[in-house]
């Protein structure tokens, strides 16, 4: 059986994360949470000098939450438990010690665009689009992604997004500081190359480096800004517009 979340080590003091589900757009499912929680804690005890997360083919890089897990007949305090798990990966991820760039093989929806705004810096082929898309499903983000788009880029473009739901593509992104390089097609496939700006540092200027990032985030107070949104978004779940929402979704 296939490994749903792949660990890989480099030579070169990195590692790769791949969300390996591309038959199922590399939805997120219960299994994924704890297989992204033991990758993440594996990262760290091999005292990496930076870390990927990419997703496996060339169409999605994430598109959320399954829906067989996270359906719409949720109580809130199932909503809640579900939603927290993956919340905590995502801290994890903001609160990892050294770089971690997000290589977008494909477009990001909803939590997908959450996991990648967990990571410090976002690569993408010029050819993606990307939307936090939970207010058109009746919900807000779920997994503390809102609360970490708002350090990310301007507070009036992550309210913006939010709000209106939108799906924009890569050279959007990058005007407005969400995306970090577009990349081409075809140099898309040369992953050394694209990753020699973290390859060419030390292990510590590059924990230096990130040290001062999280400091100037206040990661702890950031937390608690996820824990919110994550209570916020359970109180939601139950609604009507959530569960008309999915079940036009699961109908296509």
């Amino acid at each position: 059986m296939k490994n749903i979340v792949q660990y890989q080590l480099f030579h070169e003091g990195y590692s790769v994360i791949t969300l390996n589900r591309p038959e199922k757009r590399n939805a997120i499912s219960k299994e994924m949470v704890k297989e992204l929680k033991q990758c993440i804690e594996q990262a760290k005890q091999d005292s990496v000098k930076f870390l990927v997360i990419t997703g496996a083919g060339d169409k999605m890089f994430c598109a959320g939450g399954d829906l067989q897990d996270l359906h719409g007949d949720l109580t809130f305090d199932e909503a809640f438990s579900e939603l927290y798990a993956m919340k905590e990966v995502l801290f994890e991820l903001a609160s990892f010690p050294m770089p971690t760039v997000c290589l977008l093989n494909g477009n990001a929806l909803g939590g997908g665009c959450e996991i990648a705004t967990a990571c410090d810096f976002r690569i993408t082929k010029e050819t993606n689009e990307c939307g936090f898309v939970q207010t058109k499903l009746g919900i807000t983000p779920g997994w503390g992604g809102g609360a970490l788009l708002y350090e990310k880029v301007h507070s009036s473009f992550a309210y913006q997004w939010l709000m209106e739901a939108e799906i924009y593509d890569a050279a959007y992104l990058h005007e407005r500081g969400w995306v970090h390089r577009i990349v081409s097609d075809e140099a898309w496939h040369n992953q050394s190359k694209l990753l020699e700006p973290y390859k060419t540092k030390s292990y510590d200027q590059m924990k230096i480096v990130k040290k001062q990032y999280t400091k100037k985030m206040s990661i702890l107070r950031l937390s608690a800004l996820m824990d919110e949104e994550v209570r916020n978004c359970a109180k939601l779940w139950d609604s009507k517009e959530h569960k008309s929402a999915v079940e036009k979704f699961l109908a296509r």
